[in-house]
């Protein structure tokens, strides 16, 4: 008995076997977690982009008033669909809204808010800013652009639950359109 259980333990037949399945979950586990690490910081990077491009064409629309500056967008520029157009531009590149974008319309269903793509102006002293803006009368109207959209997991396409991630991203930018 004794030498059957000696006979047991030096045997090597199927030990590559049984080292791949101890390793193999670590090794599964690795490869799916860079996967999923890398299609979020893609996500994250596109949304950022997009918000940061939202806020550039804020910044070179025409004001209705140069000199007034106000907390509300909608007396802020020339234009009154503005604020629509920074969002349609945000959301897909287009002023019209009619291309696509980095993201499907679905995307930006938002993170249960009924608007995810936000529009504020803010008015800052001038003496923050300095070129163009030192020669100015009064403050100086700042756009900030912020989204906040739900990332959807690779790991949620092959059943698994992960619970909703909420990417936020803003860009803020001196309005130059004076």
């Amino acid at each position: 008995m004794i030498q059957a259980v000696r006979n047991f333990i030096r045997n090597t037949d199927a030990s590559s076997a049984t080292e791949m399945a101890l390793a193999a979950p670590l090794l599964i586990a690795l490869m799916f977690g860079s996967m999923e690490l890398g299609n979020y910081f893609l996500t994250e990077h596109g949304v950022s982009k997009q918000v940061r491009n939202g806020a550039r064409y804020a910044s070179r629309l025409t004001l209705a008033n140069p000199y007034t500056c106000s907390d509300d967008p909608s007396t802020v520029f020339q234009d009154p669909d503005a604020e629509n157009d920074i969002i349609n531009v945000t959301k897909t590149g287009s002023v019209d809204g009619s291309k696509t974008g980095r993201f499907e319309p679905a995307f930006w269903a938002g993170c249960g808010a009924s608007q995810p793509v936000s529009v504020a102006i803010r008015c800052v002293d001038k003496a923050d800013y300095g070129g163009i803006y030192t020669s100015l009368d009064g403050d100086i109207p700042v756009v900030m652009v912020s989204a906040d959209v739900e990332y959807n997991p690779i790991l949620n396409s092959f059943g698994f639950n992960t619970g909703g991630l909420c990417l936020h991203a803003e860009s803020e930018v001196a309005v130059a359109g004076l």
